[in-house]
């Protein structure tokens, strides 16, 4: 498991993210928050929290994908902060 951050930081990057995704329009908005550095540890970007794969993909993903991968986000937020198993 990754070095977990401040859980009142996760949690409110995931209350925010949740919220995001429920309004997302289309084309659906990338994520990215320009904080671009992947952790070691659980391969996420620190500040988006996608993968390498996801972020190199996105501008080509559909718009079903990238909401799949913005749904994701709250969990992914909430396991960083040791509050979940992985997802």
């Amino acid at each position: 498991m990754p070095e977990a951050r401040a859980p009142a930081t996760l949690a409110a990057l995931a209350a925010e993210l949740a919220a995001q995704a429920e309004r997302l329009e289309t084309p659906v908005p990338s994520p990215c928050r320009n904080v671009c550095r992947v952790d070691a540890a659980s391969g996420y970007c620190e500040g988006c929290l996608r993968t390498i794969e996801e972020i190199a993909g996105w501008s080509s993903a559909s718009d079903e994908d990238k909401r799949r991968i913005w749904a994701q986000l709250p969990q992914r937020a909430t396991w960083l902060a040791g509050e979940e198993t992985p997802p």
